[in-house]
């Protein structure tokens, strides 16, 4: 079992702080092998303000890292691509990695994020007979596959006493879910960030609920596992600098929409509805954390959507302590 305590996580911080300053390298050889870091990312959250501060740049330039950044509308393809080394950090919803390591991928949990909350939904168009998620059974709900929205629509489901053979999930990517929503072809649509907000913006759609509302979990910053072995140090430092992104993000409210639509172009208004309920932060993977994550995999697995049971805390990262 892999644990990143709060203590590790401190040292780690100030460990990389003292890297970024000073171009020292406690994983010596391995460090200065690494000459590119790929980040993966989607359209919202703080790798994205990360990225339009530059601040994982300029933490690594010191050590001739430069760092590549590979965006992905969600985050199954985002686990897939860390699994097979074609990018070595990146960040998900809750669900992706559940589904990636009962497949087996090479990923490992390096640090929490706060829940897209608020910014991830079931909702319906203004017109449609569904007013709630009793309504909802045998309807038609699309919904990314392995998705943190798919565990939302599950714990959803239980939550209003439904079963989830009651409904139909229609599995799409968030582009092909914004056309079938747009023409009726699904019922209700359960989706993040910035996705939903571009959804508002356009439909004024009736809410069922939203992940704030019906769970209490976090999203993830992930690694694949045999990089965060051989690069710890590149893990803390970059670490550190989603720290001073957050710190940033939170002191710069009237800024972050802005930084956001900067990045991936999405229209300012829905990133601006998407920022306004955003939260920032990053945070070691607790006891705590672990334990409802894993709820979350034995629910999965007791429906049938995963192929075996997994135990979350042995995809937990340790921080190096020296």
């Amino acid at each position: 079992m892999y644990t990143l305590t709060r203590r590790l996580f401190g040292a780690g911080l100030i460990a990389a702080s003292l890297f970024a300053a000073t171009g020292l390298s406690a994983a010596g050889v391995a460090a200065a092998e690494l000459t590119e870091f790929k980040i993966g990312y989607q359209k919202t959250g703080l790798p994205v303000i990360a990225r339009q501060q530059k601040i994982i740049e300029k933490a690594l330039e010191p050590k001739g890292i430069t760092v590549s950044w590979v965006e992905f509308t969600a985050g199954p393809p985002l686990v897939e691509a860390l699994n097979v080394g074609s990018i070595n950090v990146g960040w998900t919803g809750d669900a992706p990695p559940i589904f990636g390591q009962a497949a087996g991928s090479a990923i490992t949990y390096v640090a929490a994020l706060p829940s897209n909350g608020a910014g991830e939904a079931i909702f319906v168009k203004p017109e449609s007979p569904i007013q709630s998620l009793a309504d909802l059974k045998g309807k038609t709900i699309g919904v990314g596959k392995g998705t943190s929205a798919h565990n939302l629509v599950v714990a959803a489901l239980e939550k209003a006493g439904i079963d989830f053979k009651d409904i139909t999930p229609v599995y799409l990517s968030p582009a092909d879910a914004a056309a079938a929503f747009a023409s009726d072809k699904i019922d209700a649509w359960a989706v993040w960030d910035p996705f939903f907000a571009i959804a508002e913006t356009r439909y004024k759609p009736r809410v069922l609920t939203t992940s704030a509302e019906t769970l209490n979990v976090k999203t993830y910053f992930l690694a694949n596992r045999v990089f965060a072995r051989e690069h710890p140090e590149t893990v803390t430092t970059t670490i550190a600098a989603l720290k001073e992104a957050a710190i940033w993000a939170d002191a710069n409210r009237d800024k972050v929409a802005e930084a956001l639509h900067e990045v991936t172009s999405v229209p300012l208004e829905a990133q601006t509805i998407a920022a306004n309920r955003s939260k920032f932060g990053i945070e070691p993977i607790t006891p705590e954390i672990i334990a409802s994550q894993q709820q979350t995999a034995d629910r999965f697995f007791k429906l049938g959507l995963i192929p075996k049971q997994i135990t979350i805390s042995d995809a937990v990262w340790t921080a190096p302590t020296n």
